[in-house]
């Protein structure tokens, strides 16, 4: 899943570089974690999690998302992934 997720960061936003943070996959822009993956296994939990930090241009009114559990990742998901990364970029 890591590997599949690292492919649509990037091709969603080929600025951000990739690098460990916390020893899981993590996206920067201008030194700062824009967004993240957490494995399950490693936090032994039942879903992996993408999250992104407060340099992400996420914000919605008062209240909004900043980590979503992962599954799977069909062809929906991929999408809104793809999605919510060019926003956290733009």
């Amino acid at each position: 899943m890591a590997k599949r997720l690292h492919a649509i960061v990037k091709a969603s936003a080929p600025a951000l570089s990739p690098k460990l943070w916390y020893g899981m996959p993590a996206y920067y822009k201008d030194g700062k974690v824009v967004c993240f993956f957490q494995d399950a296994q490693k936090f032994k939990s039942r879903y992996a999690t993408l999250g992104f930090s407060d340099a992400a241009n996420l914000d919605e009114g008062g209240m909004w998302p900043v980590a979503f559990a992962l599954k799977e990742l069909t062809a929906t998901e991929e999408a809104r992934i793809g999605a919510l990364v060019k926003k956290a970029v733009s």
